[in-house]
């Protein structure tokens, strides 16, 4: 109880304090649209107020010496209370840049005038919840790769410790577990690696003709190594088989290999994987549809999945580190593609919302500036 009083005492002289301001602050100016004609109203405003003042006090009989200094204080109490409304925003400007200073991005600007201080409070107030945004990302994306990179550095310690102690033999089951774990974090430090080059927007896209058939299944083929001998089948359906994009064959190859990773690690044992390539309708590009046989992705996390380090919105311990779906999306991005989550040929999925049907959209070259 005695740890919690002086909390309460020490807020209420805060609050006091932030509801003064309030009374004072007069703003019957908020109604024009500009800072200037404010200005202008309000020394039109003080020297009608002066011109009043002096005039009652003549005819009162007010002596000069005591009426000029009553009429100066009294138009100046007039003055600060308008000026006081106009230049609130300001102020409150100044305390949350402050608060920003200290790291506190939750500061917002309350305007209420249309002119050039209430257009720069709300651009202020944008700005904040901007940098909010950001620096929330920055946070979760250090306690993310925190995360990400404890896992497999853990495994890898733990089993060569076993190998130095002795518990282990180093045999080939051994090794390739130490092995597994190695390549768990050079692919995480790879996503992270891309990651930086997307954020610093230095990617420059090689592009050329590529052929879907034998490419696709150089991908394939390249995944189902990197599956771990998971028990999937892959189908590959090109149409027409002689079918051509124009792309940065190495990127495109990440998206897609990305995409067939992400379908082996949900696929039940013997399910398929279907890859599917074809003009599109409108026969400005080419398409590639990745589908698999499992669970599939909810309605509601269809744009959630291509965020970093998320997982369609349920545990994933398979493995993933929940990187590649963001950085495909990114590679489609710079080809001017579009990549997204698609209603299910299932039905029974279908009626749930739920999809594990994947489209990538490369435009054709002539659109690509």
């Amino acid at each position: 109880m005695t740890a919690q009083r002086p909390v309460a005492e020490a807020d209420a002289p805060t609050a006091a304090r932030r509801r003064v301001p309030d009374r004072l602050d007069m703003r019957p100016l908020d109604r024009f649209r500009s800072f200037k004609v404010k200005l202008g109203i309000l020394v039109g405003a003080v020297v009608t107020v002066a011109a009043l003042l002096t005039q009652v006090s003549i005819r009162a009989g007010i002596e000069p010496l005591l009426a000029i200094p009553l009429v100066v204080v009294v138009a100046l109490v007039f003055t600060q209370l308008l000026a006081r409304g106009m230049t609130s925003p300001l102020r409150e400007m100044t305390g949350a840049a402050r608060a920003m200073a200290r790291g506190d991005y939750t500061q917002r600007i309350r305007s209420t005038s249309r002119d050039e201080v209430g257009q720069l409070a709300a651009a202020f107030s944008s700005m904040a919840s901007d940098l909010e945004q950001t620096d929330r990302m920055r946070r979760d994306l250090v306690a993310n790769v925190s995360h990400e990179l404890r896992t497999p550095v853990t495994g890898l310690r733990a089993q060569l410790e076993n190998l130095v102690d002795g518990v282990t033999e180093p045999d080939p089951a051994a090794l390739a577990v130490a092995l597994a774990e190695t390549e768990r974090l050079s692919l995480l430090v790879s996503h992270l690696l891309d990651l930086s080059r997307l954020d610093a927007g230095v990617v420059e896209l090689d592009l050329e003709s590529i052929e879907l058939t034998p490419f696709l299944h150089e991908v394939v083929d390249a995944a189902a190594l990197a599956s771990e001998g998971r028990d999937v089948r892959w189908i590959i359906d090109v149409e027409p088989a002689d079918l051509t994009v124009a792309a940065d064959a190495a990127r495109i190859h990440q998206v897609i290999h990305n995409l067939l990773e992400n379908a082996a690690r949900h696929s039940p044992a013997g399910g398929r994987i279907h890859v599917n390539a074809a003009r599109t309708a409108d026969g400005d590009g080419v398409r590639i549809d990745v589908h698999d046989e499992g669970p599939g992705i909810a309605r509601e996390d269809r744009d959630l999945v291509f965020e970093r380090f998320q997982r369609g919105g349920y545990a994933d311990s398979s493995g993933g580190t929940g990187l590649g779906l963001a950085i495909a999306r990114w590679a489609v991005g710079l080809h001017g593609g579009t990549i997204e989550v698609l209603d299910d040929p299932r039905t029974e999925l279908t009626r749930d919302g739920r999809s594990s049907l994947i489209r990538v959209v490369l435009p054709d070259a002539r659109t690509i500036t």
